[in-house]
């Protein structure tokens, strides 16, 4: 399996990943955790090293069976990457979606990031997650705020980088100055080309 460089931050990541937000079911008919669990392993064992995930798929059912199937496991060969800033258990001033009797919150400040995180290291069974993401921008909380919190939880070991995730230029460029971010994730795929049209 080919490997990339995430970034400056010494990660190399399998250039095929596994998606995890289907196995969290919500929003996709619901899921087996046994087939999700050896979906997950199945696809280590073809060498692909990167798990994407975030606490919001499956309201954390995703990241508890991503912790699951890499149990046992040399950590240092599996790449984790997780996300930050959607949260269905508290509310916040920005109402990101309402539906299926669910409310989910945007929010990126400091305080939310860290019970975020370390909700999200429990659920995965680790002490790190390689690549911590912020979902969805939150206009509310400062830039700056937020990639000093990322730039914290790395310091402290929890993350070894940081990126974004749905972000526009004038962000991105932004972090760039600010602190070491290493990825933008977009959605944009084979069966989802809407960027084209605005480029």
């Amino acid at each position: 399996m080919k490997t990339r460089p995430l970034g400056q931050s010494g990660i190399e990541a399998s250039v095929v990943s596994f998606g995890a937000w289907a196995i969290g079911g919500w929003k996709w008919g619901g899921t087996d955790a046994d087939d999700s669990i050896a979906c997950i392993r199945a696809a280590l064992d073809a060498e692909v090293n990167f798990v994407d995930a975030a606490a919001v798929y499956g309201f954390g059912l995703s990241e508890q069976l991503v912790g699951k199937a890499i149990a046992g496991r040399p950590r240092d060969e599996i790449i984790i990457a997780s996300k930050c800033g959607l949260r269905w258990d508290i509310e916040s001033d920005i109402l990101h979606y309402e539906g299926d009797g669910k409310r989910v919150y945007r929010t990126l400040e400091a305080q939310s990031i860290m019970q975020e995180l370390d909700a999200s290291l429990e659920r995965l069974g680790t002490d790190y997650i390689d690549l911590y993401q912020t979902h969805w921008p939150d206009k509310m909380t400062p830039l700056a705020d937020v990639v000093a919190t990322l730039e914290q939880c790395k310091a402290s070991g929890k993350i070894r980088a940081w990126g974004f995730c749905n972000s526009d230029s004038a962000s991105l460029e932004d972090a760039c100055e600010l602190g070491g971010i290493v990825s933008d994730q977009e959605r944009y795929s084979l069966l989802d080309r809407e960027q084209d049209e605005q480029n």
